[in-house]
């Protein structure tokens, strides 16, 4: 089960007693907790229906006789266990999962790490609730997941806008959400958000940032590399050599991979790990370095990179040691 099935099942009225919600995905455990805390009752009946525990401060005892209470005034009560990865023995939550109270809505927050799915609490937790067990998604999966974001808010987005964005936070789904959330604040009557937009209410230029710049390095085309460059040494914070660096590594480590590929772009994407909208710039990339190109330049960033944090540099400013760089590179 997905959480999206879990809210979705809630705004049906359709509840279990027990929701365990653990994992590497904070934001995926987040989006139910939030739902559980602010949206399962109405504000009459929190009051006296609503309690939230954190598991460094609360023990187990205190959390069964919670989830043992009856609802007063409401048809249910909800109890949310906050950090329970910090609760101290947790397993002795077991007896009431066992025989849990209908009238309960149980949700277990567990962060950063899993049961066991062979131990009995999983077990239990399967046959009298929900089980869901969450995972940081893969770097080429986010793109897909933004649009199913904010086509899911009602609205739209250009496939390089998303890109831009991604590429620029990470994959830290809560960050991406939250830009994407204040986008759809500051755009009431837009449909799609595209790259100006992205550029005006994110902070990300559309022309200078560590895509293109992996792009024209891609293409080999020498002034547009020079120019992004250029802006980076003018403005350090849009593009730090701390950050460039490793991302044309990563680059040019995937390119390195195709020379072994037997197959067509469906096997590429497969095997770099990549969306396939980005296939066609890392086989133009291949074309333009060819095998022995590409081990130089994966040679040269490593070297590169080992002087941007003062190992056998001389104290050249980061700007002139992008350009040398990016010169030696493509030559």
């Amino acid at each position: 089960m997905e959480y999206q099935d879990i809210l979705k099942d809630w705004k049906q009225k359709k509840f279990k007693s027990i929701y365990w919600l653990e994992g590497e995905e904070d934001f995926f455990i987040d989006q139910v907790v939030n739902y559980a805390e602010h949206k399962l009752l109405d504000e009459a009946e929190k009051g006296f229906n609503l309690t939230v525990l954190y598991g460094k401060d609360a023990d187990w005892s205190a959390v069964i006789n919670a989830c043992r209470r009856y609802p007063m005034f409401a048809e249910k009560q909800v109890v949310v266990l906050k950090e329970a990865q910090a609760m101290r023995d947790l397993l002795k939550l077991e007896p009431y999962i066992d025989h849990p109270l209908d009238s309960t809505i149980f949700v277990v927050a567990h962060k950063q790490g899993k049961l066991d799915g062979r131990s009995k609490m999983a077990k239990l937790i399967k046959d009298k609730g929900v089980l869901l067990s969450t995972k940081k998604l893969y770097d080429n999966q986010l793109p897909g997941w933004v649009e199913v974001y904010v086509r899911e808010m009602g609205r739209a987005i250009s496939q390089k806008a998303g890109i831009l964005l991604v590429d620029h936070i990470g994959n830290d789904l809560s960050r991406i959400a939250n830009e994407i959330d204040k986008l759809l604040v500051n755009l009431p009557n837009e449909k799609k958000i595209d790259e100006a937009d992205i550029e005006k209410y994110v902070g990300i230029s559309k022309e200078y940032n560590v895509f293109e710049l992996q792009n024209a390095v891609g293409q080999q085309d020498f002034i547009k590399v020079m120019r992004i460059v250029n802006y980076f040494a003018a403005n350090p914070k849009a593009g730090p050599v701390q950050m460039v660096i490793p991302a044309l590594y990563n680059f040019f480590s995937k390119v390195n991979l195709i020379f072994g590929v037997k197959g067509g772009e469906k096997e590429i994407a497969s095997t770099l790990g990549v969306h396939p909208f980005f296939v066609k710039d890392y086989m133009q990339a291949a074309r333009q370095y060819g095998a022995e190109g590409t081990e130089k330049a994966i040679l040269l960033l490593h070297t590169y990179n080992l002087r941007s944090i003062g190992i056998n540099d001389s104290g050249v400013e980061d700007g002139e040691l992008m350009k040398e760089l990016m010169y030696k590179v493509m030559s």
